[in-house]
């Protein structure tokens, strides 16, 4: 089993910065996808970004793509998202999430294990 943390949400204003981090623990996530998702009130579930379990490629939404960044460091056994130029719109609860895929995959079902959650509000 993988247990994930979420840390780092909280409340900005627009065109504001938040980084956010996923620590991993029970088992290492170093050979798992990891990534970032988000649902807002009355809304389903959306992908955010994804990295493979390398490094090597990661994935973005469309509606973050060159505002946010995902890396991972497996020697500490964290994820983060770097979030800037950020928007009322990526006002959410956001995800971290793990799976054995192995391309980044932008699929819910392609994780397994998920953390709690951490809250990002976005003031206009």
């Amino acid at each position: 089993q993988v247990q994930l943390v979420e840390s780092g949400g909280g409340l900005v204003q627009a065109g504001g910065s938040l980084r956010l981090s996923c620590a991993a623990s029970g088992r290492t996530v170093s050979s798992y996808d990891m990534g970032w998702f988000r649902q807002a009130p009355g809304k389903e579930r959306e992908f955010v970004a994804a990295i493979s379990w390398s490094g090597g490629s990661t994935r973005y939404a469309d509606s973050v793509k060159g505002r946010f960044s995902i890396s991972r460091d497996n020697a500490k056994n964290t994820v983060s998202l770097q979030m800037n130029s950020l928007k009322p719109e990526d006002t959410a609860v956001y995800y971290c999430a793990a799976g054995p895929g192995g391309w980044a995959s932008g699929l819910i079902r392609a994780y397994d294990f998920w953390g709690q959650g951490t809250q990002v509000t976005v003031s206009s």
